[in-house]
């Protein structure tokens, strides 16, 4: 299954947003835990979505799973609780691992690549309402974005840093004895801006060491991502 959804998402050529997004690649979220039995097929399917320049696959690890014997070792509150305000924002009282939330409003529960590649598709085929530039300078990063017409609610300027992968022997809990890599794992996740939307937006954000950046524009809520661009 990995060598043909891959090769699906291969077929889509677009553009990639290392340094100024117009089309813009679509933003996958992968809501997992290393305590999850059911998470391991949705982490691997993350490695294939990972490998084409017209998606930024993030895998985020919450905590709540953490409970059951197998402390997550990249799990951070702050990721449930993003999950959680997805969640509320549709007004849905549940949440799911494993969860990818595609572009910001898209949700599958499970693991289910072929509906996160329609809804991949779907988006790939909507104008981005923002253009995004976003440049390395030393240890920070610049940022840029305009939109045209002007945005008609505000959005958020975030910046997310990642570990590109790593394999973990998992010791106890529902996965124990497991040898699991993961794929793009976030490590840090900043709102740097708020951004009415209405004239163009800049701004230097402080980015040290060697991990990727990605910098998302998206709509409060969360809502719909607008744009976003990566620099490896």
């Amino acid at each position: 299954m990995r060598h043909l959804v891959s090769g699906a998402f291969w077929l889509w050529i677009g553009v990639s947003g290392a340094a100024m997004a117009q089309t813009s690649p679509v933003v996958v979220e992968l809501y997992t835990s290393q305590g999850c039995s059911s998470c391991p097929p949705a982490d691997e399917f993350m490695h294939s979505l990972a490998q084409s320049p017209d998606v930024i696959a993030l895998s985020l690890h919450v905590d709540y799973w953490d409970y059951i014997g197998w402390r997550d070792t990249f799990a951070n509150p702050q990721f449930t609780q993003r999950q959680k305000a997805y969640a509320k924002a549709v007004g849905s009282r549940m949440i799911y691992t494993p969860q990818m939330i595609v572009g910001g409003t898209s949700r599958v529960e499970g693991n289910n690549p072929i509906e996160v590649a329609n809804a991949v598709r779907a988006l790939q085929d909507q104008p981005s309402p923002v253009t995004l530039w976003v440049e390395r300078v030393g240890d920070d990063i610049v940022i840029r974005a305009e939109a045209d017409p002007p945005l008609t609610k505000p959005a958020r300027v975030q910046l997310v840093r990642y570990l590109p992968e790593s394999t973990v022997t998992i010791g106890r809990g529902e996965n124990e004895g497991r040898v699991v890599s993961y794929t793009n794992i976030v490590t840090d996740w900043q709102v740097v801006g708020d951004w009415p939307g209405l004239g163009p937006f800049e701004l230097t954000a402080p980015a040290p060491g060697s991990d990727p950046v990605v910098v998302i524009v998206q709509s409060e809520g969360p809502a719909e991502i607008l744009a976003a661009a990566r620099l490896k």
